[in-house]
C-alpha cells in the first residue's frame, strides 16, 4: 500500500512516459542481443583491439603490436570472440587474415562512449 507522502508529484507526465515506454521498450530476445554486445565490449583487450581497429584494417602481428602487452594468441581469441559477434570482420588477404570494424554503428557505439567520458553530468 502507498502512502499519501510516496504519490508522485508528477503522476499524469509519468504515466506518459510509463505508457511510451512501453510501447517502445524492446522484447527479451532483442534485449539480449544488446546486452551481449555491450558484454563483448567490456573487454579490456577487446576494447583495445576495436579501438586499434578504428584506425584502419590490421591483421593479428599488427595488432598484438598496438595492443602492447597482449600475445598473439589472446588476440586471435578475442578476435574470435568479437568476430562472432558481429563486431569485427575478417578477409583473406594472400596468407594473412585483415581484420577491420564491421560497420558504422560499432563506429558510433565507441565515439558515444569516449564522448560520454567528458561528459559532466548533472546531479
Amino acid at each position: 500500500m502507498i502512502k499519501k507522502a510516496q504519490i508522485c508529484e508528477q503522476k499524469e507526465q509519468h504515466e506518459v512516459n510509463v505508457q511510451r515506454a512501453k510501447e517502445k521498450i524492446l522484447g527479451k530476445a532483442e534485449i539480449e542481443k544488446i546486452c551481449t554486445i555491450f558484454r563483448v565490449l567490456s573487454d579490456p583487450t577487446r576494447m583495445r583491439i576495436v579501438l586499434a581497429l578504428l584506425e584502419g584494417e590490421m591483421c593479428v602481428y599488427h595488432l598484438m603490436e598496438a595492443c602492447e602487452g597482449t600475445t598473439q594468441s589472446g588476440i586471435s581469441h578475442q578476435l574470435r570472440i568479437l568476430r562472432d559477434n558481429k563486431i569485427v570482420k575478417a578477409r583473406r588477404a594472400g596468407k594473412n587474415v585483415e581484420y577491420s570494424i564491421a560497420d558504422a554503428h560499432v563506429c558510433e557505439i565507441i565515439k558515444i562512449g569516449i564522448e560520454h567520458l567528458a561528459c559532466e553530468v548533472e546531479e
